[in-house]
């Protein structure tokens, strides 16, 4: 087993080496990519990390697809549709995440730009501690205030219930980290990095295990934690740079 400083420079030496301009051909970061206007960046990516569960390519097509429901035109496209333009969204999206739900999120997000400042505003942290775990419980609420069916919720995740909220906090680590690299986007001045968790799932949870920064069997929001205070102890400024150790220890390393 490494010791703590071996631990740090291996991992610095992974998050250097994955985080790069070719990590994004092959990650639904490149859907937001496509775009250059501050409100698609963050629509396309919104709805890109919620559908990021299961194969990377079919994550990628099924956003794809979404971006040509909305016209390639994301932020126009929510705060000016009709009831009429969301008709032609029909059948399965992404897995469980269907037709219906989708058009709620179009809905909903219409609701948060309109009446809370955007996502931006709505996701930062507002009670002066050092992670999300409020901030994005309140942008669940904020999310279903509008009239909408049951099933919808279970696309949004709730860390006060204990779920490690993956899909969400990697949305956060693309619009608030650093864009240096040009991999994640840097756009949300408001929000610090110094406070984002690692997107935790299976992969990153089974690689954290392996190295001895994890012991928590279950991936929900107390592993999470555990997690965040190893690596906020390897760089508490950046802790998340190390999702691209992770992720690419996991995922191309087969570690």
């Amino acid at each position: 087993m490494l010791n703590d400083k071996e631990l740090k420079d291996f991992l610095n030496e992974k998050a250097n080496k994955y985080e790069n301009i070719d990590f994004i051909s092959s990650d639904p970061i490149q859907i937001p990519h496509s775009f250059s206007k501050k409100e698609d960046i963050e629509i396309s990516a919104f709805l890109s990390a919620s559908i990021a569960w299961g194969k990377r390519q079919m994550i990628i097509n099924n956003a794809n697809k979404i971006m040509a429901f909305l016209e390639n035109n994301p932020y126009d496209f929510v705060i000016n549709h009709t009831e009429k333009d969301l008709k032609h969204i029909e059948g399965s999206i992404h897995r469980t995440f269907n037709a219906d739900d989708f058009k709620f999120f179009i809905k909903s997000l219409k609701n948060i730009y309109k009446n809370y400042n955007g996502l931006e505003e709505l996701l930062r942290i507002k009670d002066n501690s050092d992670n999300y775990k409020t901030s994005i419980h309140n942008f669940k609420k904020v999310f279903f205030e509008i009239e909408h069916l049951p099933r919808t919720e279970k696309h949004v995740s709730d860390p006060l219930k204990g779920s490690a909220s993956k899909r969400i906090n990697m949305f956060l680590r693309w619009m608030v980290r650093s864009n240096k690299k040009e991999v994640d986007f840097g756009i949300w001045k408001t929000h610090n990095p110094a406070n984002l968790h690692c997107p935790l799932d299976v992969h990153s949870g089974n690689i954290s295990r392996k190295l001895g920064i994890l012991t928590r069997k279950q991936n929900d929001w107390k592993a999470l934690t555990e997690l965040d205070i190893k690596l906020r102890e390897f760089d508490k400024d950046d802790p998340v740079k190390y999702d691209f150790a992770l992720f690419g220890l996991g995922i191309f390393e087969k570690f």
